[in-house]
């Protein structure tokens, strides 16, 4: 059965994956705190798709994944909003908060999101990691993952700023495990070439968009989010499946929009 828009922002909401369950290793919830890079779209976005739609494939059954990533919001708006409180308030022990921005936290120009990459942005990133340990869950920090952009010799660019150092030096510093999302993503972009990634990204016959990501690229880019889960330790090895075998794109599905 399909599911409204509006159905799915309020299962997301509610964040309750397992009605009455126990919070226990075997059954966690994956929880994921990020942009649009991430998100759930709907009908009317196809074929944009973000990672956090394809993670799932690559998880046991066992671990639920609610992707509470939102479009357009920082690691700043999204605690204005009350996300991260709504996140705080189902999360259980031994659920996992994985938490990717910097996209949006970039905005100089916009106060409601902006945040500086030294100061406030792993002001707020702390925030998620106290919250999560506060409720016996585990944060995890993932370095944004890049953008398209090659620069005149075909080299794959970094287009992140300090963003991605700042995040590294933060989860030294707090001992919180990281998924370098970034550079991996940047290498990825790097082995296929400036004509293959277009294939990765949402390029339509209306839209070039070098952010976010079609069925292919959120494939690829959830197996880099998952083999990183597995690398740091987060993960156990029976809990990571399909590390290695080809997703098909066709269960990629999206929500009605209304």
């Amino acid at each position: 059965m399909s599911l409204t828009r509006r159905q799915v922002t309020s299962a997301a909401l509610a964040a309750v994956p397992f009605v009455g369950r126990a919070p226990d290793r075997n059954h966690r919830t994956l929880y994921i705190a990020g942009d649009s890079t991430a998100a759930q779209k709907f009908a009317d976005a196809a074929p944009e798709t973000g990672w956090g739609m394809a993670l799932p494939f690559f998880l046991r059954e066992e671990i639920a994944v609610s992707n509470q990533a939102v479009n357009g919001r920082s690691s700043k708006s999204f605690v204005d909003e009350g996300r991260l409180d709504a996140v705080l308030a189902t999360i259980r022990p031994h659920d996992l908060l994985v938490v990717q921005f910097a996209h949006n936290d970039e905005k100089s120009d916009d106060p409601t999101r902006y945040t500086e990459p030294w100061t406030t942005y792993q002001d707020y990133l702390r925030l998620y990691v106290e919250g999560a340990r506060a409720h016996g869950a585990r944060p995890v920090l993932a370095t944004p993952v890049e953008r398209r952009r090659f620069d005149a010799g075909g080299n794959a660019v970094p287009t992140h700023g300090d963003y991605p150092a700042a995040m590294r030096a933060l989860a030294a510093r707090e001992r919180v495990a990281l998924l370098d999302v970034e550079a991996l993503s940047l290498a990825l972009w790097q082995s296929l070439g400036v004509e293959a990634t277009k294939t990765y990204f949402n390029w339509t016959d209306t839209e070039q968009d070098n952010t976010h990501f079609n069925p292919p690229g959120a494939i690829a880019v959830a197996r880099l989010v998952a083999q990183e889960l597995l690398r740091t330790r987060v993960l156990a090895r029976h809990d990571v499946i399909r590390l290695h075998k080809d997703i098909p794109t066709s269960w990629i599905t999206w929500p009605p929009a209304s």
